[in-house]
């Protein structure tokens, strides 16, 4: 083959290894050139929160520091990627450009463009599925052309698929010998990593850095939790604590978000610990996870709308109310309900928050307290979460606001009673309120409840220290049931789904994660290395 001149754009998938179209990009490359546009739209258009740009940064750094030991370097570029990326390929006269293939909307356009263009320019464009476990249209593809919108259901198409591909590993010194990255003397000025000060941020605001970002980091976090082998095999996500002090799960998720994890790898990792062992199984094992996360990519690339109520196909319309005060209070932590907004609190600083936290605090801003739309909500963890991915942002909270592929609207996670079973004595509030850790366990969950001696004696008096709750749970769980049975009924009137499993209990609040309980047990689960084989437990909802 003749030796050419190329770049590969990093977009997701910061990482070396498991980098199918980075590879492709070295072959016969004399020159490459490692390219990140720091894409301005993105900062108007997309909620990206402090913590997360660090997060980025961060990761882009590691990235430099890895391609360094290939006697390469990263160029990072700002600017419109179509415009940019044609003046380099012009400039460079660069012959191949690769990348990795994203599936969101704007990313589907852009690259559209972006190919078309160089294409005409007479650059060879060539793009590689690494972000997903498999290629989410080929998926549809093997489910008759039609989009799986049931776990069970997906399960049983990528069963038949087999395991996912192997990841491949990363690039060496050696073989890549006899390719370089041109540098210039003005490199780090002009092409290197940012400062967040540059970008017009402040350090200041950041939160504690508590998961660093970049694939150096990604692979030591997933190598410990792989040691931990009973652990691992035992594993059942929704058996996991919302509001442990540290974390009850793996944190891997804003690794694999920016792609400084490949998934592909950490799925067979972990098919390595299960081989010869009993454990868990999909829907709620470490597997089902990665095929909770496949699940909502695959339907989100062929839904129109996907991240909106209007002109979304899976979507049930739901008449949701409009209450500035109260998503503001919702949104900084001031709710007056502590469980509530210590996950809140936690969110903001931290930019990380166990998966039932969020079901909690999504269910209590929807249809459980606020009537507030999934839509706002979403916008919310779009901005805050480290691991903001658009895809499962919003297929969690359709599923949590029961619009969508959940329609057990009435099990609602009470404010109070579902963080005392893993919590008792409040230490998670106490850490994120600390106005209330003066307060006995009796009260800590509900603080407006102790006498005026008690929160005297607190030094925090309730109504003028810390929030008076901003809504009756009781009273507005059963008023926003009523609304959902209405919603529901009027969906089945239109056509749209809305059959509703029996009700066990009126208007109880679930005391248990029975919100992530399937309607259907007779699907079968994936095991092991392959989807599909033994008989699943009751199925229970991830969220990312």
């Amino acid at each position: 083959m003749t030796s050419h001149k190329a770049i590969h754009w990093f977009r997701k998938g910061l990482r070396l290894h498991d980098n199918l179209a980075f590879i492709k990009a070295t072959e016969q490359a004399t020159e490459l050139y490692p390219v990140f546009v720091l894409d301005p739209w993105f900062a108007k258009s997309a909620k990206v929160g402090i913590n997360r740009w660090r997060f980025l940064l961060q990761s882009l750094e590691d990235l430099d520091k890895s391609l360094k030991s290939l006697n390469l370097r990263l160029y990072v570029v700002r600017g419109n990627p179509e415009i940019e990326l044609e003046k380099l390929c012009r400039l460079w006269k660069i012959s191949k450009l690769t990348f990795e293939i994203d599936t969101e909307p704007y990313a589907v356009l852009r690259d559209e463009r972006v190919e078309s263009k160089l294409r005409s320019l007479g650059v060879d464009v060539i793009r590689c599925v690494s972000h997903t476990l498999y290629d989410v249209y080929q998926t549809v593809k093997a489910n008759g052309g039609k989009v799986p919108l049931t776990y069970q259901g997906f399960q049983a198409v990528v069963s038949k698929m087999g395991a996912p591909p192997e990841a491949v590993g990363s690039p060496t010194r050696e073989a890549l010998s006899s390719c370089k990255t041109p540098i210039g003397e003005l490199h780090d000025k002009d092409y290197g990593v940012p400062t967040l000060a540059e970008l017009g941020k402040s350090e200041s605001d950041c939160g504690p850095l508590l998961y660093p970002g970049g694939e150096t980091e990604a692979l030591d976090r997933m190598e410990r939790h792989l040691k931990k082998i009973n652990w691992i095999c035992t594993f059942e996500k929704p058996n996991t604590s919302p509001n442990s002090i540290v974390p009850s799960t793996t944190v891997l998720s804003p690794y694999i978000k920016f792609g400084c994890l490949s998934s592909r790898l950490f799925y067979h990792k972990l098919a390595q610990v299960y081989q010869g062992k009993k454990h868990s199984a999909p829907p709620v094992s470490l597997h089902g996870q990665m095929l909770w996360r496949e699940f909502f990519y695959t339907v989100a690339a062929s839904t129109p709308n996907f991240d909106s109520m209007q002109g979304n196909s899976v979507c049930r319309q739901i008449p949701w109310g409009s209450n500035e005060e109260h998503l503001s209070a919702w949104t900084h932590a001031k709710t007056g309900f502590p469980f509530i907004d210590a996950i809140m609190t936690q969110l903001r600083h931290e930019g990380w928050i166990h998966h039932l936290a969020r079901h909690a605090v999504a269910c209590f801003l929807t249809r459980g307290d606020l009537w507030i739309s999934w839509e706002e909500g979403q916008k919310v963890f779009e901005e805050l979460l480290l691991d903001a991915d658009w895809s499962l942002n919003a297929g969690n909270w359709m599923w949590l606001s029961a619009s969508a592929f959940f329609n057990q609207y009435f099990r609602v996670y009470s404010p109070i009673a579902f963080g005392k079973k893993t919590d008792p004595n409040g230490d998670y509030i106490k850490k994120y309120i600390p106005i209330l850790k003066k307060y006995p366990a009796k009260y800590i969950y509900e603080p407006w409840k102790a006498p005026l001696s008690v929160q005297q004696a607190a030094g925090c008096v309730v109504g003028r220290d810390y929030p008076r709750p901003i809504v009756d749970h009781e009273a507005a769980r059963d008023t926003n049931l009523k609304k959902m049975s209405e919603a529901y009924a009027k969906a089945k009137q239109t056509g749209g789904n809305a059959k509703v499993t029996k009700r066990k209990s009126k208007n109880s609040d679930e005391k248990e994660t029975s919100e992530e309980k399937s309607s259907s047990s007779k699907s079968k689960a994936s095991h092991g290395n392959k989807a599909g084989k033994s008989p699943p437990k009751k199925q229970r909802k991830q969220s990312n």
